[in-house]
């Protein structure tokens, strides 16, 4: 589906990871809030319905589409891009069986694994992100975060696209605080915080984990 940026907010594009001063709608276009099922043994949810690539994890809803990410703490977008480096690992991890629109290239990977996502993206792109991500190998999963069941009232008839009004919404309703890094500067993003400026809804820290730290991860390599 085409897509067409809605606004722009006035960051400097180098200032954070996302295209924090565009947004798009991508190829999702729900009439209501979906059905969202955990994916076992990972901190990601997936939506069995949704006909596209669309996933939630930390508090922010992800739709891989064209061979882009697009990220969006509201089940219906708009949906800001990101740069492939920051993508959390625990969402590059969902196996392939999870993605309803498989691109050609991935023919003949394990359906129970990861795409290839260093093979596609090269080496550069895999050094970059375990920088980002960089350094425990093992370990438990975070706990899921909860699902945003506020956004259920909200269906095409009444659905808020200003991303102010959505963080306004959001906040009033909604307290978890995010643990990625990236996840905080989407939501910095979205509520106009200037960039370098403390996030005082995030939690610090984050999930440091590279790419190729899960078990049978070395599949993305």
């Amino acid at each position: 589906m085409k897509r067409f940026a809605l606004a722009f907010l006035l960051l400097a594009a180098s200032a954070l990871p996302v295209a924090a001063q565009e947004y798009y709608d991508v190829d999702v276009n729900l009439p209501t809030y979906p059905d969202m099922q955990p994916i076992p043994d990972s901190p990601v949810y997936y939506a069995p319905a949704v006909d596209s690539n669309y996933f939630y994890y930390d508090g922010q809803y992800w739709d891989y589409y064209n061979d882009g990410w697009y990220s969006s703490p509201w089940y219906n977008g708009p949906w800001t891009l990101c740069d492939p480096v920051y993508v959390p690992t625990y969402v590059l991890w969902v196996p392939i069986g999870y993605y309803h629109h498989q691109p050609g290239y991935w023919r003949g990977w394990a359906s129970n694994k990861p795409p290839h996502w260093g093979q596609h993206w090269g080496h550069d792109w895999q050094v970059r992100h375990n920088q980002v991500y960089a350094g425990r190998s093992g370990g438990q999963a975070p706990a899921r975060a909860p699902l945003p069941n506020y956004q259920r009232q909200y269906t095409a008839h009444n659905y808020p696209r200003g991303p102010q009004q959505q963080m306004q919404i959001h906040n009033q309703n909604f307290h978890y605080q995010p643990r990625e890094a990236i996840s905080q500067q989407h939501y910095q993003a979205r509520a106009g915080v200037p960039a370098g400026q403390p996030f005082q809804r995030a939690a610090p820290g984050g999930d440091h984990r590279a790419v190729g730290s899960q078990g049978g991860g070395r599949e993305n390599r």
